[in-house]
């Protein structure tokens, strides 16, 4: 299926490794020309060599809006007007309800919510001019069904799935689509790190926590992160142009509400 993305200029966020980088990677093949953009300088240039020659790469902390601001200038620069925009950003902090500091919460509204908030208003003004955009918010099963371990995330995603149906409703007029995708358990570096924290929890080892998330879903294994990818960039296509507003799971079936 050809998406019609062929020359669209998309930003990607935290794409230096998992779910973004494939996410990156599958637009680039799509014909979009890609800004990335990860805190990390070395595993960013390692990520842009993987994606191709097209690809621009900056180093940026999603936290900080004056980072997000400049990414998005030096995207005008270098690539055009914004047509695609893919927000993402590592997890914040794991650990029991009661455990979790006022830092910490702090620390992931500004890494989980506000990105969300500033790069929209960022990006949005040209792709209403234009009359076509695409905005796909990549978020977590968390915000359907919250963990007990991951009550940062839980909280804010859940709200992240408003603030998404709050741009769709006001961006759709202008041919801009608004969408979340919410990835079950899939193989990046952040499964591994709560693989940790399960194990330290249950006093199993990673391996063996990993085993069992994956067994726990009705596919019956974890998601490879260019499976996530595929979801994302339908959302971004001209096929999907009727599509706005939705927070889509994809989860191999794990979540079970209707909601």
């Amino acid at each position: 299926m050809d998406l019609g993305l062929q020359g669209k200029v998309a930003m990607v966020a935290a794409a230096s490794k998992g779910i973004g980088l494939a996410t990156a990677k599958l637009l680039t093949q799509e014909g979009c020309r890609v800004s990335i953009c990860a805190r990390g300088e070395e595993t960013l240039e390692a990520a842009a060599g993987e994606i191709g020659e097209e690809t621009r790469s900056y180093v940026v902390d999603v936290s900080n809006a004056e980072d997000l601001a400049w990414w998005v200038e030096q995207t005008h620069q270098d690539l055009g007007r914004v047509d695609i925009l893919v927000t993402n950003t590592g997890g914040p902090p794991a650990g029991p309800l009661g455990t979790i500091t006022d830092e910490q919460w702090q620390q992931g509204f500004d890494s989980t919510l506000m990105n969300i908030v500033r790069l929209v208003r960022l990006v949005a003004p040209d792709m209403t001019t234009a009359g076509w955009g695409r905005i796909v918010h990549i978020t977590s099963l968390v915000a359907k069904e919250p963990s007990s371990i991951l009550p940062i995330s839980s909280t804010l995603r859940s709200g992240i799935m408003a603030l998404t149906r709050l741009q769709a409703t006001e961006l759709a007029p202008h041919g801009v689509t608004v969408n979340g995708v919410l990835p079950g358990h899939t193989l990046t570096d952040r499964q591994r790190h709560l693989a940790q924290v399960r194990a330290e929890r249950d006093g199993t080892t990673p391996e063996e926590a990993l085993e069992r998330q994956g067994a726990d879903v009705p596919i019956g294994r974890l998601a490879d992160p260019s499976e996530i990818a595929a979801a994302i960039a339908f959302l971004c296509s001209n096929q999907a142009a009727y599509i706005t507003g939705t927070n889509l799971l994809v989860d191999g079936g794990l979540t079970k509400g209707l909601a």
